[in-house]
């Protein structure tokens, strides 16, 4: 059998090499439909968004229960959508901004830009010069309600350090810090998991339209290790139950162990420890960054 002679191989590679990326191009065409090209811009004249986003297509004639079909979806930033030529509604949504624009698909290719009258936000939370471990935030965005003092929750769920697409507009957000102690401890509140500490930051803010907005969290707070002593130095008295009090009686957090470890807010607090059917209580300050133990002298 005889071979192609070398010079015609490495044409025949060349070729297909060039031929890929028109193959690609074509990757998503079908036979009796139209590709529509979809990018999202933030904010009118601003950029294209690169992540986050989540493309529909629904049929513009209403189903008989009044709903709108779904032809298709992608979550890709730029996308390319295959439709049968007709009338289209398409939905873009990012974080809680969305757009919708009504379309004609005809036979030939189109491209469609959405602009999202939106900005981006991102919170990050600090001790100090110190950035705090996204995972130890707990992040709560409202927005003003002339019938809510409180204001409207609309977001329970958001974590420090991703970027949050929200329409322009203002906002209220309360930043919680999480105990990741993981020492032996009773909350208030067993089912929370990790527990919510005492340390609650919020911040009223302004999303513009097509622009970034770092929000930072400055919380301020220690973490202290609970021991009850005999004597100011001495080893840890095991089985004894701890209660942290403000010093107008509200109750923060309940501890079981010889020397467990949580996460104060900065501030003054009375501490009643108890030991074989005793009870000893005591003050403590805590100061923001000053990780320590504190110590109840059983006496």
């Amino acid at each position: 059998m005889r071979h192609p002679p070398r010079r015609l191989v490495a044409f025949i590679f060349a070729f297909l090499g060039l031929l890929a990326p028109a193959l690609a191009e074509n990757a998503n065409f079908e036979p009796g439909k139209t590709l529509l090209h979809l990018t999202a811009l933030l904010g009118d004249g601003g950029s294209p968004v690169q992540a986050g986003l989540h493309w529909r297509l629904f049929k513009e004639q209403t189903e008989s229960d009044g709903s709108h079909a779904l032809v298709a979806e992608s979550t890709d930033s730029q996308t390319a959508i295959a439709a049968p030529p007709g009338e289209y509604v398409v939905h873009v949504a990012f974080g809680l901004a969305s757009a919708t624009k009504h379309i004609t698909l005809g036979e030939e290719e189109r491209a469609e830009r959405l602009i999202l009258n939106a900005g981006v936000m991102r919170v990050i939370g600090t001790r100090g010069d110190t950035q705090i471990d996204p995972g130890r935030l707990s992040l709560a965005i409202y927005v003003p309600d002339r019938n809510n003092p409180q204001a409207k929750l609309i977001y329970s769920k958001a974590k420090a350090g991703d970027l949050l697409g929200l329409p322009e507009g203002a906002y209220h957000i309360v930043s919680t810090l999480l105990d990741t102690t993981g020492s032996s401890t009773r909350s208030v509140n067993p089912s929370a998991n990790p527990l919510e500490t005492n340390s609650i930051i919020s911040a009223d803010v302004k999303v513009p339209s097509g622009k970034l907005l770092d929000v930072t969290m400055r919380h301020r707070y220690a973490t202290l290790t609970l021991k009850l002593v005999n004597a100011p130095g001495a080893g840890a008295m095991a089985n004894t139950s701890f209660t942290i009090l403000t010093p107008g009686g509200d109750l923060i957090r309940e501890l079981i162990g010889a020397f467990p470890s949580l996460v104060l807010a900065e501030g003054e607090y009375v501490v009643i420890a108890r030991h074989d059917a005793k009870t000893y209580q005591s003050t403590f300050q805590v100061q923001s960054g000053l990780d320590r133990d504190v110590e109840v002298i059983a006496q």
